[in-house]
C-alpha cells in the first residue's frame, strides 16, 4: 500500500526483521509519519533478516540489506531495493553469491549523495564495503579479518557506518562481544582504496584511526557533517549502554572544542538512556531530532539538546511500542 502523506510530510521507514520467528521469518518494511501515525506495511514477506535501510530521494528508491537465511554462518547476504512511494518493483541489486563480492551479514546501509554510492558494513564478513547504486563495482575498503577463520572473533565485527564525503572519511563501529565493553569506533580515508593498484584492505593500518574504545557495544552511526557531530546507538549494558550518544569528531577533537560544550575531546555525551537493545538511528538535523529503534519493537523520538547545553539529555518520546523485531530506520520526505 502506498503511503498517504503529501511530499512535504516526513516519513519514517522501519525494518522489522521478525527475529522472534526464526523458522517462518516474515520481515517487513513499515512506513509511518514522523509522529508514528499512519502506519502502513510497505513491503512484506522478507525472509532474509533485513537490517540496514537507506533512501535515494532523487530516484525514488528504498534500499535495504539482508543478513541471509543460514543463521549468519554462510555468505548468503544480499542488498535489495524497491520503489519508495509504493514498495513495488522489489529488485535484488547484490544477490547472494560466492567468490569476490560475496556478502555474509550486511548491516547498516547509507547512501553517499555526492559519489552516488552505497556504503555498508558486513558483520561476519568483517568488512566495510561500497558499491554503485545498481549494485555494480562492489569494493572492500576495510577488512578486519578473514572469513570464515576469524568470524568468531566479535572484536572484528563491523556493524555501523557513516560517510563524510566532504572530508573524504568513512566511519564504522566494531561492536565487540555482546555486552562486552570492548566496542570501538574507527575512521579512515575513503580514497585509500584507490591510491595503489594493489591496495589490500586487510593490510591497511597506518591510516585507520580509533576514535573511541572500551564502549559497551556500539551499533549504528549517523554523522552531522556540518557540525562534525557523530551520533551512535549502543546496545550494551546500562548505565552507559542501551543509549544514544554523541561526540564531536572535527578539527581539535582532542579537546580544543571543550567536552561539555561540543561533546569534544574523546568524551561522549549520552543523549538518551534505557532503550531495549538499541539498534537503528536516523537523524533530522533541521529539526534537532533523532529517531532510534530497539529490538523490543520500540521506535523513539529524541529531542537533541543544544550544543553547549551542559551535557544534559534530550527528551525521549515513545512513538511506537512493540512494533516487532525492529532494526534499521530511515527518514524521508519533507522536501
Amino acid at each position: 500500500m502506498a503511503p498517504s502523506s503529501t511530499p512535504d510530510q516526513k516519513r519514517l521507514y522501519i525494518l522489522d526483521c521478525d527475529l522472534s520467528h526464526w523458522d517462518s521469518r516474515h520481515g517487513r518494511i513499515i512506513s509511518c509519519l514522523a509522529d508514528g501515525s499512519d502506519q502502513q506495511d510497505l513491503v512484506t514477506n522478507l525472509h532474509e533478516f533485513p537490517d540496514g535501510i537507506a533512501i535515494d530521494h532523487a530516484r525514488g528508491h528504498l534500499y535495504w540489506t539482508n543478513m541471509g537465511t543460514s543463521g549468519f554462518s554462510a555468505a548468503d547476504g544480499s542488498i535489495q531495493r524497491c520503489d519508495l512511494s509504493t514498495g513495488a518493483n522489489v529488485t535484488t541489486i547484490i544477490p547472494a553469491r560466492t567468490g569476490i563480492g560475496a556478502l555474509r551479514t550486511p548491516k547498516q546501509l547509507v547512501l553517499a549523495p555526492l559519489s552516488q554510492k552505497l556504503y555498508w558494513c558486513d558483520r561476519e564478513g568483517m568488512r566495510v564495503m561500497r558499491a554503485n547504486l545498481d549494485g555494480s563495482g562492489v569494493e572492500t575498503l576495510v577488512q578486519t579479518g578473514t572469513a570464515p577463520d576469524d568470524a568468531a572473533d566479535k572484536s572484528r565485527w563491523c556493524v555501523g557506518v557513516a560517510v563524510d564525503e566532504r572530508a573524504g572519511l568513512v566511519y564504522w563501529t566494531q561492536k565487540g562481544p555482546s555486552k562486552g565493553g570492548a566496542g570501538r569506533i574507527f575512521r579512515a580515508p575513503i580514497d585509500a582504496a584507490t591510491r595503489t593498484e594493489h591496495f589490500d584492505p586487510a593490510r591497511r593500518t597506518d591510516d585507520v584511526e580509533c576514535l573511541f574504545d572500551g564502549l559497551p557495544e556500539p551499533i549504528d552511526l549517523e554523522l552531522d557533517v556540518g557540525r562534525q557531530l557523530l551520533y551512535w546507538t549502543d546496545r550494551g549494558d546500562p548505565p552507559t549502554g542501551n543509549t544514544l550518544n554523541r561526540a564531536y569528531v572535527g578539527p581539535g577533537m582532542e579537546g580544543g572544542r571543550g567536552e561539555e560544550e561540543k561533546g569534544g575531546g574523546r568524551e561522549r555525551q549520552v543523549l538518551a538512556m534505557r532503550f531495549h537493545e538499541a539498534i537503528g538511528l536516523a537523524l533530522d538535523e533541521r529539526e534537532g531530532v533523532a529517531y532510534v529503534t530497539d529490538l523490543a519493537g520500540g521506535v523513539y523520538r529524541v529531542e537533541l539538546p543544544a550544543e553547549g547545553g551542559g551535557g544534559g539529555q534530550g527528551r525521549k518520546e515513545v512513538l511506537i511500542a512493540e512494533l516487532g523485531d525492529v532494526t534499521g530506520i530511515a527518514l524521508g520526505g519533507g522536501s
